[in-house]
């Protein structure tokens, strides 16, 4: 497609910016208009609602299912309190599901007991809740982690992983599901689609995990895999490439086919390449490079419209050595240019007041910064928080300054 978006190019085809759409396997739905004008560098001031680990939410597992809901609803509500207009609702965290999927068993993060039914429907009542508050709820994916420890027998006897043992590999201490398999590509879609075709969510999003972050002294097992579907590609990194290609290509395809005017969105690791690795990536030291370490080319998905938006996990501040906020942002914008994929900046709120971070992350106007810097980059186009309990909790009154400061208008 060029540089023409996914969504942008089925919108052309079908005119689903009408209003509604019709045709093919789509299911008609309402699009609901942008919550700025193009160009507005707020367009999008969402957060992130994490469910691994009860991070955000539920705050731990076994809460009643009234309880459960009281606390999404919360924080639903404190989004509209900070003068926000999306929540993206981490629904498939591990293999798992926030809904009734007939692909996976229900998330341990609900009950405590992976595949109980906690009595109620997370997801439906989201997108629900979220509407009616004027909210965009975009679904939160990981596609391919299992578990966060390697024994199979831990997962629930109809997990997909135990029927199917020879679709997972052991790294770092977790499970993960092979990228190489086309068998585990296509079920971990039709896995995430099943959300997509059943709920009028407003977008698809992952995160940043891809091929697993390295870990020093392993080895991601991957051997069989390369060995009967690696010929033609110059060495292992490339063929793993081809097959996070691959993963976000088809994916984006098929949300369009499913159910058009959803959108299609990555928030990968903030750094692609460093200049000193290849001279189109950004001036930075870091040292993860999705492209070398999570065989993730998310420039290549930006030039190519694979996807409709790109949120950069930014999580440094401005003016830090090795990574500057500044000079990501001027990257990304230089990247996403002409594209017509929307960026959005992931921002550390976590960091805020944290004794362990840069003083400049004691300061309660950094992030405020990073939205006044934004004024002067016409590409960005808006910012995502993470996390919802920060977002709440306010730590030393960055969020607060950046609602004073940026978002007066609703």
């Amino acid at each position: 497609m060029g540089h023409m978006t996914r969504r942008r190019f089925a919108a052309a085809a079908t005119g689903v910016l009408m209003g509604l759409t019709t045709g093919g396997d789509a299911l008609a739905r309402p699009v609901r208009q942008p919550s700025a004008p193009e160009g507005d560098p707020y367009a999008m001031r969402g957060m992130w609602v994490a469910s691994i680990t009860n991070r955000d939410w539920p705050s731990r597992q076994g809460l009643t299912a009234a309880q459960q809901r009281a606390e999404l609803i919360g924080h639903l509500d404190t989004a509209v309190r900070r003068r926000l207009n999306t929540v993206v609702l981490q629904v498939r965290p591990s293999a798992d599901a926030m809904w009734p999927s007939p692909y996976e068993p229900w998330s341990q993060y609900l009950t405590g007991t992976q595949g109980k039914d906690p009595g109620w429907d997370p997801l439906g009542t989201a997108v629900r809740a979220a509407h009616s508050r004027g909210l965009e709820l975009h679904a939160w994916f990981n596609p391919y982690r299992v578990a966060p420890h390697t024994d199979l027998s831990r997962l629930v006897p109809t997990h997909p992983a135990r029927v199917h043992p020879d679709w997972v590999a052991p790294y770092g201490g977790k499970l993960y599901y092979n990228p190489g398999l086309p068998e585990v590509r296509r079920f971990v879609q039709d896995a995430m689609l099943d959300a997509v075709r059943r709920y009028d969510i407003d977008a698809v999003h992952w995160d940043d995990y891809f091929y697993p972050y390295p870990v020093a002294g392993q080895v991601f097992d991957d051997d069989a895999a390369y060995a009967k579907y690696g010929g033609g590609f110059p060495d292992r990194a490339a063929w793993r490439r081809d097959n996070t290609d691959k993963l976000v290509r088809e994916m984006g395809e098929r949300v369009s086919r499913t159910r058009r005017g959803v959108r299609f969105g990555v928030s990968p690791f903030g750094v692609w390449r460093n200049a000193s690795t290849d001279a189109l990536g950004s001036s930075t030291r870091a040292g993860v490079q999705t492209y070398d370490d999570l065989h993730a080319d998310t420039r290549k998905w930006v030039k190519e419209g694979w996807i409709d938006h790109i949120v950069p996990q930014l999580y440094w501040n401005i003016g830090f050595e090795a990574a500057d906020y500044e000079v990501l942002l001027r990257w990304w914008a230089e990247t996403v240019r002409g594209t017509g994929v929307d960026l959005y900046a992931g921002e550390a709120l976590y960091k805020a007041g944290d004794p362990a971070q840069p003083a400049a992350w004691q300061d309660p106007a950094e992030l405020s910064r990073h939205l006044t810097l934004a004024q002067d980059i016409r590409e960005t186009r808006g910012n995502i928080y993470f996390a919802a309990k920060e977002v709440a909790a306010d730590p030393i009154g960055a969020m607060s300054r950046v609602v004073r400061d940026h978002y007066r208008r609703s």
